[in-house]
């Protein structure tokens, strides 16, 4: 949904009528910085490395070029993405645009029936969605020709290599035509990305909308230093505290069903979402968390990036991530598409160091908050040379960011 704090409009950025009478049936009518950056040049036929956190609108800046460029010409548009949520949410994206143009779409999931598969790909889609792993299995099996490829979308891709997708994705890159149009879509940019921008893309273009590593414009933070048997208690009280709907993320699937256990003692609807659930156990879960059925979705990484929902109200962090890219992600999960949201982390008194590590990413320091009902904690070591923190939402101060939109050429 477009920030509607925003005057500008589709029209201008090169695209056909027919498109543009579907945006406006669909109700878009003001793009985000993403799309009026990234749009122009798609359509243009330049190779793009979009940069931009999730919720900034990505799935259109590459959808709506995608469907223009087919109506124009024979083959077949190509979309990697990391979950299979996140792959089902790009291709509903895309199904609107694809059938007013007489377009079918496949969308190639691990999880999923093989043989729909099939039969959705021997109707001969133009725009084919996948996860890596399932798109070489139709591939060995001759189900999809990836000599028909004219334009590669990789989403989420550095979400891709951190789940180890790496030699899959050099292996379809393999298969590709090389005439075709490369567009990369990464909330950060780590060198394997360049490595594969160097290799496989054609002079491509940087659209950068925030810097890497930049958390989402309109979430406040907060840290809790708490010790690990004082978390669900923590917890108990922030969940009495938001009304609305809550997103919490664990580390380990295993956790993850105790979390959620414990918060359905509480009183709270919860389910988990995790690799140990099935395809159809995923989706019932993310479907009711849309719905309003659960209150809050517990859930590990894999969720940092296949959860498109609108309206979460608070992100959680029970345990802090492993990886602190991982932290943009989750967080990212709240206040999506100008929405206002808010994020909470606990973190234990020995990891001032995994504190540490996320604060220089986002170049900012979290915020740390007390809770009047829990004992005090502090960081067993220095957090080192971090600014001084900022009042919590306990305190009610703001936190507030500077933007820097930009626009750069890629260098191979």
């Amino acid at each position: 949904m477009p920030n509607k704090n925003n005057t500008a409009t589709f029209y201008g950025l090169g695209i056909v009528p027919k498109i543009l009478d579907i945006l406006e049936h669909i109700k878009f009518k003001v793009p985000t910085p993403i799309q009026i950056k990234a749009i122009p040049l798609a359509i243009q036929g330049k190779d793009i490395i979009g940069i931009a956190q999730t919720g900034t609108g990505k799935t259109h800046s590459f959808a709506i070029p995608m469907v223009q460029l087919l109506g124009q010409k024979a083959g077949v548009g190509l979309v990697l993405a990391p979950t299979r949520e996140l792959a089902i949410q790009i291709d509903e994206a895309c199904r609107p645009l694809a059938h007013a143009f007489g377009m079918k779409t496949a969308c190639l999931i691990g999880g999923a029936p093989m043989y729909d598969q099939i039969v959705a790909l021997r109707k001969n889609p133009r725009i084919v969605i996948a996860t890596p792993g399932r798109l070489i299995d139709h591939i060995g099996q001759w189900n999809f020709i990836p000599e028909q490829v004219v334009m590669l979308v990789l989403d989420e891709a550095d979400r891709m290599l951190d789940m180890g997708f790496a030699p899959q994705i050099d292996k379809i890159l393999r298969f590709l035509p090389r005439e075709r149009q490369t567009m990369l879509f990464s909330a950060t940019i780590p060198k394997e990305i360049m490595g594969i921008a160097a290799k496989h893309m054609k002079l491509p273009v940087s659209v950068e909308i925030a810097p890497s590593g930049t958390t989402a414009e309109h979430v406040t933070q907060e840290l809790f230093i708490v010790k690990k048997e004082a978390k669900l208690r923590l917890l108990s009280k922030l969940l009495a505290r938001y009304q609305g709907a809550v997103l919490l993320f664990s580390r380990t699937k295993f956790n993850a069903r105790k979390i959620m256990r414990s918060i359905k003692d509480m009183g709270y609807s919860a389910a988990e979402m995790h690799s140990n659930r099935s395809l159809n156990q995923r989706r019932e879960a993310l479907e009711g968390f849309k719905t309003g059925k659960y209150k809050v979705l517990v859930a590990t990484d894999i969720a940092a990036r296949g959860i498109d929902v609108t309206g979460i109200e608070l992100v959680i962090n029970y345990d802090l991530p492993e990886d602190a890219q991982n932290y943009v992600h989750r967080i990212g999960r709240t206040a999506r598409a100008g929405h206002q949201g808010h994020a909470v982390s606990f973190a234990t008194p020995d990891q001032s160091r995994d504190v540490r590590d996320i604060e220089k990413l986002i170049k900012s320091t979290l915020p740390v908050s007390k809770h009047p009902d829990l004992p005090h904690e502090e960081f067993s070591e220095s957090r080192g040379n971090a600014v001084q923190a900022k009042p919590g939402r306990f305190q009610h101060k703001k936190q507030n960011k500077n933007r820097n939109f930009g626009f750069r050429a890629f260098k191979r």
